[in-house]
C-alpha cells in the first residue's frame, strides 16, 4: 500500500476512536464509529486476495447493521427523552444500544463474522481489529454500563465464554484461534461489566497488551498456522519460548499477567454471592485452557522430523523493540496489578 494513504487510513483510525472516546453525544459517537468502520476496510484489502475482499465486505455488512441500530436506538432515545447523551437512556433502548455495541465486539451469540474475517486478513490488520478497533464499543459500553441489563450481560458474557473455547479447539489456523481467544476475554469482561465496571477496564487493558504481544510474536516468524509455528523453533528459539508464555498468559496461569483479571473476576463475583456463575465461568474458562496448552505443546514439546543444524543469518528472525515490550508487558505486570487498579 501506498505509505500517503497507508498514514492516511491510520490517522483516520486515531481520529474516529478519539472522537468517540471524548464524545457526550450519541451522534458524534455514531460519526466516530463510523470513521473507524470505513478507515480500516481499506487496510483489510490491501492485498486483494478474494478471502480478504470477502473479509472486508462481511466485516462492513456487520458493522453497517450494527451502526444502524446504534443510531436508530440513539435517535428514538433522543425523541423520547429529549436528550443525546450517552449516560441517559430510556429502558427499551439501553438493551437495543447495549446489543449493537456488543456485535461491534463479536461478542456471542454476535460472533459469527470475527473468526472469518480475522482469518482472510493480514496479521497486521487482525492485530488492529483485535484491539484498537474494540476500544471505541467497549468505552461506550463502560459509560453506559449503570444502566445496562445485568441478565443480558451475564447470558452474553458466559455464552461467550463457551463458544470463546468450544470454538478454538478445533481450529488449525493461528488467526481464528485468536478470534475465538479474543470473544473469550470479552465475555470475562461484559461479565463483570455491571458488577465493577474499573474492573471490566483493567481487563481490557490486558487483554490488549496481550493479544498485541501475540499478533507481533506471529508477525516475526510470518505464521498464521499451527504446522508452521511446529517448525519454527530452529528459527528463533527466543521468541519461540517467550511465545509460549504468551500462550500461557493469555490461558490466565500464574504468576503471568494474565491471571491477574481472572482472578479479581472470580473475587468480585463471589463477593457479590454468585458463587455458581463464578463457578460455572472457571469451569467454562477450561475448554479454552485446553486449546492454549495444545498450542504451547506444539511449539515446544514436539520438534519437526528435520531440524537443519545451520544457524546462519537467513535463519534467524528480526525481532522489533516493540514485539520485545509487548512480551515483557505481557508476561511480567502480575505483580504491578494494584498499582494499576489505583490509578483506574
Amino acid at each position: 500500500m501506498n505509505p500517503t494513504a497507508l498514514m492516511i487510513m491510520l490517522l483516520s483510525l486515531a481520529i474516529g476512536t478519539t472522537m468517540t472516546l471524548v464524545s457526550h453525544h450519541w451522534l458524534l459517537a455514531w460519526i466516530g464509529l463510523e470513521i473507524n468502520t470505513l478507515a480500516i476496510i481499506p487496510l483489510m484489502t490491501k492485498m486483494p486476495h478474494p478471502r480478504a475482499i470477502e473479509a472486508a465486505t462481511k466485516y462492513f455488512l456487520t458493522q453497517a447493521s450494527a451502526s444502524a441500530l446504534i443510531l436508530f436506538s440513539a435517535t428514538m432515545n433522543a425523541w423520547k427523552t429529549g436528550e443525546w447523551s450517552i449516560t441517559l437512556l430510556s429502558d427499551p433502548y439501553t438493551i437495543t444500544l447495549s446489543m449493537a455495541l456488543m456485535m461491534k465486539l463479536g461478542l456471542a451469540p454476535l460472533h459469527f463474522w470475527l473468526p472469518e474475517v480475522i482469518q482472510g486478513i493480514p496479521l497486521s490488520t487482525g492485530l488492529i481489529l483485535s484491539t484498537w478497533q474494540k476500544i471505541a464499543p467497549m468505552t461506550l459500553l463502560l459509560q453506559i454500563s449503570h444502566l445496562t441489563n445485568l441478565n443480558l450481560l451475564i447470558t452474553m458474557g458466559l455464552t461467550s465464554i463457551l463458544i470463546g473455547g468450544w470454538g478454538g479447539i478445533n481450529q488449525t489456523q493461528l488467526r481464528k484461534i485468536m478470534a475465538f481467544s479474543s470473544i473469550g476475554h470479552l465475555g470475562w469482561m461484559i461479565l463483570i461489566l455491571k458488577f465493577n465496571p474499573q474492573l471490566t477496564l483493567f481487563n481490557f487493558l490486558f487483554y490488549i497488551t496481550m493479544t498485541a504481544a501475540m499478533f507481533f510474536s506471529l508477525m516475526s516468524i510470518s505464521s498464521t498456522k499451527i504446522s508452521e509455528i511446529s517448525s519454527s523453533w530452529p528459527k528463533s528459539p527466543i521468541l519461540v519460548t517467550t511465545m509460549m508464555l504468551v500462550l500461557l498468559s493469555l490461558a490466565g496461569l500464574p504468576p503471568l499477567t494474565g491471571f491477574s483479571p481472572k482472578l479479581l473476576i472470580i473475587l468480585e463475583l463471589a463477593k457479590q454471592n454468585t458463587l455458581l456463575l463464578a463457578s460455572v465461568t472457571m469451569l467454562a474458562s477450561l475448554l479454552a485452557l485446553f486449546f492454549y496448552l495444545r498450542l504451547t505443546y506444539v511449539m515446544i514439546l514436539t520438534l519437526p522430523p528435520h531440524i537443519p543444524p545451520s544457524s546462519t543469518h537467513w535463519r534467524t528472525t528480526k525481532n522489533s523493540p516493540l514485539t520485545a515490550t509487548m512480551t515483557t508487558l505481557a508476561l511480567l505486570i502480575f505483580p504491578l496489578s494494584p498499582t494499576f487498579l489505583l490509578i483506574i
